[in-house]
């Protein structure tokens, strides 16, 4: 299921009292989808790792009121009947059995011994799958029994969605927009290996005025040698950022780009530097100069920037025209 789908479902769901698992690869987005959804819905995010919980942990410890025992719930869970928000199991499945049984009371009934958790939440768990050569033990039946599961797959188009809106760079969109199958790379997972998280690190390197030139060893160490030569090869043959202004300064006449991977890069850079006034104008004038599914792309990115960009002249002239592929 890919991600914009997933997060759909999970928003569904959470309106029940049933707890969501996600299945995945790692480094692909998994609890950046439920981080999204925490954001959008004004909820709280209490993110636990499994793995490093004790099984007693959840219970909390025995004091002794008036000659009886009471157990003190442990002070990290959620206590605030008024409150709302997400209690995220990262891991679930990295975590020992009796870890793993620890959770089955309060994955079903929402409560561990006396403890009780607040109305206004719900559970959340994730981990990857045995085949993805993760750290993992094998779930039991009765605590599978008790999620909702869904099968988290890596999608491009829904990347570069987020991509655009979290300003991804220019050179490593436009590289994947190219070679979509290097998003996510597993063939050799004993290296580094090219995923969503591994190209946004790429990405943060990229962006801290660092040259592609300078940080070769640093981008091999994150994505691996075939992805790194990839694209170290596509960042010397793309196009300069010096010839991109040259198209934005003059966006009427300037000569374009011809190769998908360059036009690729120049809609990259548009979309990362849109909140620049010239930047914003000549993507109007260049919306109706480059091939109509080009334009396209760079309408719905600019948009995903800056939703008034649809108000300008140009872009509603260009929506008119080619509505029927939009």
């Amino acid at each position: 299921m890919k991600p914009s789908r997933i997060e759909e479902v999970v928003k569904s769901v959470i309106q029940t009292r049933w707890p969501v698992f996600l299945w995945g690869p790692p480094g692909v987005g998994k609890s950046s989808i439920v981080r999204s959804i925490a954001t959008q819905r004004k909820m709280e995010l209490l993110d636990v790792r499994a793995s490093l919980l004790d099984p007693t942990d959840l219970r909390g410890i025995p004091t002794v009121e008036k000659g009886k025992a009471k157990w003190c719930s442990p002070s990290f869970l959620p206590s605030d009947p008024k409150s709302k928000g997400l209690l995220f199991f990262d891991e679930l499945n990295a975590a020992p059995p009796l870890v793993q049984a620890s959770l089955y009371q309060l994955t079903l009934d929402r409560c561990v011994g006396e403890y009780k958790l607040p109305d206004g939440w719900s559970i959340i768990a994730a981990g990857n799958r045995a085949e993805d050569r993760s750290v993992t033990f094998r779930m039991p039946a009765a605590l599978i029994n008790r999620f909702v599961h869904l099968d988290y797959e890596v999608d491009f188009e829904d990347w570069r969605d987020w991509a655009v809106i979290n300003k991804m760079h220019p050179l490593v969109v436009g590289f994947l927009s190219t070679r979509r199958e290097l998003l996510f790379n597993m063939d050799q997972p004993d290296k580094p290996f090219p995923t969503p998280r591994s190209w946004e690190m790429v990405s943060d390197i990229l962006s801290s005025q660092v040259s592609y030139k300078e940080c070769q060893d640093i981008i091999l160490g994150i994505v691996g040698e075939g992805a790194m030569m990839e694209f170290i090869g596509y960042c010397e043959s793309a196009i300069s950022e010096e010839l991109i202004k040259k198209i934005i300064n003059d966006p009427n006449s300037a000569k374009l780009p011809k190769k998908l991977g360059d036009q690729y890069a120049l809609i990259s850079y548009l979309s990362f530097n849109l909140e620049k006034k010239e930047v914003e104008k000549g993507s109007e004038v260049l919306l109706g100069r480059l091939a109509p599914e080009l334009g396209v792309l760079l309408l719905r990115n600019c948009l995903k920037i800056r939703p008034k960009f649809a108000m300008k002249k140009g872009v509603q002239e260009f929506i008119s025209k080619h509505k029927d592929v939009i």
